[in-house]
């Protein structure tokens, strides 16, 4: 494998505070950034069914600027709207968000809101008939935000939002790599709070993503460094959360994957993405009940399969590093043999593998696969996508 010796990296700082009571330094990580009003952010199952939110209040002790307790899954536009209002009446100078992908997306909207003046509409990547996507340039300072996870969600310490618009059915999304956390915390109690089978759904995104991303045959060191080691811990941890749902060190070691395949990411690590991230976030818009890892899990190998003209030496080379690759395997062999692992460890999680056991009808696959054609992550697939026939023909492969 060609492993290039000239490459740029840079990497986002940011501090980790993981293990048992990691929370109790949550006042020092916030007092680090200045703020004297720090804006809780969460669920309202975090407010009432854990002890978090009196947790992070206790240790804020006197920075403690009040809660929004209204995120909700997939950070529609009104909940993002009231989170905003409430952050600007409590005078917040710092969010902390408390929960999963959901809450971290809607704390980070709540920042670039109260910084940018005018609609999400225009302040969101457009899309030009015709054209490449264009996302403004969100120059506002933001407020810092710190965050303490209950799910290991790789929107962690991502550079951007979308924003679920419920009256279009589509993600308005939001760059800013201003956005990115100042703190993140592994703390084993607050992760121990999501229900297993969500635990591995979240987990399942990073796995997706990892999955993608060592298909490329043009990574850096400190990318694929990065890449084998969140596989390796996905491989061991995901299967130990559900035969011990109550210890907490491999749920930390899933959110250390997560955070892993985000800085190889930055490191030019792939990122996954492309087809089946642009067609995961249709059906999550469209059906409630659809979380995204089941999306992900559901579209991964039709969307390997759909990639192999352009990606089989890599993908190939990814059964290799899963141990599948057999002496005498040509790369087609190769690359099947891949997916048939990847199927497998999915399954071996309780993972689903088609659309029909999510309930999708087979009616709904020709919209699905229109909605994907205006996504961002489409620009990124590794194999250009001519026209929407063949986005449902990955469809129906995964249907």
């Amino acid at each position: 494998m060609h492993r290039p010796t000239s490459f740029r990296y840079v990497s986002s700082p940011a501090r980790i505070i993981a293990g048992q009571d990691a929370l109790m330094h949550l006042g020092t990580e916030v007092a680090r950034t200045g703020a004297r009003r720090a804006f809780v952010v969460c669920s309202r199952s975090i407010a009432q069914r854990t002890t978090l939110l009196e947790r992070a209040q206790e240790v804020l002790g006197e920075r403690y600027a009040g809660v929004f307790d209204g995120s909700q899954a997939e950070s529609p536009l009104p909940a993002v709207e009231a989170g905003v209002a409430a952050a600007r009446d409590a005078g917040a100078d710092c969010i902390v968000a408390i929960g999963g992908g959901s809450v971290v997306v809607t704390a980070r909207a709540i920042t670039i809101l109260l910084a940018e003046a005018g609609s999400i509409f225009d302040l969101c990547t457009q899309y030009p008939p015709d054209r490449p996507p264009v996302s403004p340039r969100l120059l506002q300072p933001k407020l810092p935000n710190v965050i303490v996870l209950t799910t290991p969600t790789t929107a962690t310490n991502r550079a951007g939002a979308a924003v679920l618009d419920p009256a279009r059915h589509r993600r308005l999304e939001l760059f800013d790599p201003k956005t990115r956390p100042v703190a993140i915390f592994c703390d084993a109690a607050a992760l121990l709070t999501a229900p297993a089978s969500l635990f591995i759904s979240t987990a399942a995104t990073t796995l997706v993503g990892v999955v993608g991303s060592l298909q490329s045959l043009d990574l850096n060191p400190f990318g694929e460094g990065d890449l084998l080691e969140a596989l390796r811990l996905l491989q061991e941890a995901m299967p130990r959360v559900l035969e011990a749902p109550q210890d907490p060190d491999p749920r930390i070691q899933l959110a250390v994957a997560a955070l892993l395949s985000n800085r190889a990411a930055d490191a030019g690590g792939g990122g996954g993405g492309g087809v089946v991230a642009a067609l995961s976030h249709g059906l999550q818009a469209r059906y409630e009940a659809v979380h995204q890892g089941a999306a992900l899990s559901v579209l991964l190998a039709p969307g390997m399969r759909f990639n192999r003209p352009v990606l089989r030496e890599g993908q190939a080379r990814l059964a290799e590093v899963l141990g599948v690759r057999r002496a005498g395997m040509g790369p087609e062999e190769a690359a099947t043999a891949a997916v048939a692992a990847v199927e497998q460890l999915l399954r071996q999680v309780g993972l689903p593998l088609r659309l029909r056991d999510l309930g999708v009808p087979e009616a709904d696959l020709e919209g699905l696969a229109t909605d994907a054609m205006q996504d961002f992550f489409l620009t990124m697939n590794p194999r250009p996508v001519r026209d929407r026939s063949e986005l449902l023909d990955v469809l129906r492969d995964a249907w």
